[in-house]
């Protein structure tokens, strides 16, 4: 399994890595995404952990992802949607969101929809809330700065 992180304080919340287990740090956004998965075989097992926003749920709380799409909130446009097997949706976004109108519980990361997006096949994600759409409280909760 592969095991894909984008920041390296984020390999900490991983619960468990086997001795055969690969980390890839990929660093934050679509970009450092896609250089670093870009010669990655399609059909690797990949593990997707990370910290997440939410616009709802308790920071602190780990959430198995369900359905992954983008965040573009000024456009709509038919783009594909990914299903992977949990119940929180995902919605990436190109910068850390600091407000939403999504009604339904969901975290917001940087990375997922990319990842998948690349074709990948075999995708488990967790996400780790940080904060409720705010970027002191995730500066607090993770120790990094945005």
């Amino acid at each position: 399994m592969l095991i894909v992180v984008a920041m390296p304080q984020e390999v900490s919340l991983v619960k468990s890595i086997r001795p055969e287990d690969k980390i890839l740090v990929t660093g934050i956004g679509a970009v450092n995404v896609i250089a670093a998965l870009r010669d990655v075989a399609k059909n690797t097992p990949i593990l997707n952990v990370g910290y997440a926003g939410s616009n709802s749920i308790k920071p602190g709380t780990r959430c198995r992802i369900g359905k992954v799409a983008l965040n573009h909130p000024k456009a709509e446009y038919k783009e594909p949607q990914f299903m992977l097997g949990g119940d929180t949706p995902c919605f990436t976004s190109s910068d850390f969101v600091t407000e939403s109108d999504i009604a339904e519980p969901c975290v917001f990361d940087m990375e997922l929809a990319y990842i998948l997006a690349l074709g990948f096949t075999n995708v488990v994600a967790e996400k780790i809330v940080s904060d409720n759409l705010s970027e002191k409280e995730y500066e607090r909760f993770t120790g990094n700065h945005v």
